[in-house]
């Protein structure tokens, strides 16, 4: 299942009831640390994170238009740091290792998609109900 489908069936866009599987809690915290009303900063604050780590140039490969630089769920865990992918972790209901693992395929694909220009918005991504309507929008268009 993709996250446009994932997203969609979380908040009901198929006219059914939202499923809260761990991928969709997944997602929905994921989309929460890009927010740009979310306490991390969106993704601006990411950037910054990840700039701090050395991984500035994988996050940026996301953003921009060409291929996506890989990461790995250690990477993920040490640009997140702790308090933020326990916290992610615990809204999805997995373990941090899991979270990290997951994370290391699913915030390339959320950041490329929410970045389609190749840069970050100058105002941000915008808030949690401006990504999620980005998600289940493009996907019910």
């Amino acid at each position: 299942m993709g996250i446009l489908d994932s997203a969609t069936d979380m908040f009901g866009g198929n006219n059914q009831a939202p499923i809260h599987d761990t991928r969709s809690r997944l997602i929905q915290a994921t989309l929460s640390l890009l927010a740009d009303n979310g306490q991390n900063g969106g993704l601006h604050g990411l950037m910054e994170r990840f700039q701090e780590v050395g991984l500035g140039n994988v996050l940026s490969s996301w953003i921009g238009t060409g291929e996506n630089v890989p990461i790995t769920p250690q990477q993920v865990q040490e640009a997140l740091g702790e308090g933020n992918l326990q916290q992610i972790s615990e809204e999805a209901g997995l373990a941090e290792d899991e979270t990290a693992r997951q994370l290391s395929s699913l915030l390339p694909e959320m950041v490329d998609s929410l970045t389609p220009a190749g840069h970050i918005p100058r105002g941000g991504l915008g808030t949690m109900s401006e990504l999620l309507t980005h998600f289940i929008g493009g996907f019910l268009k």
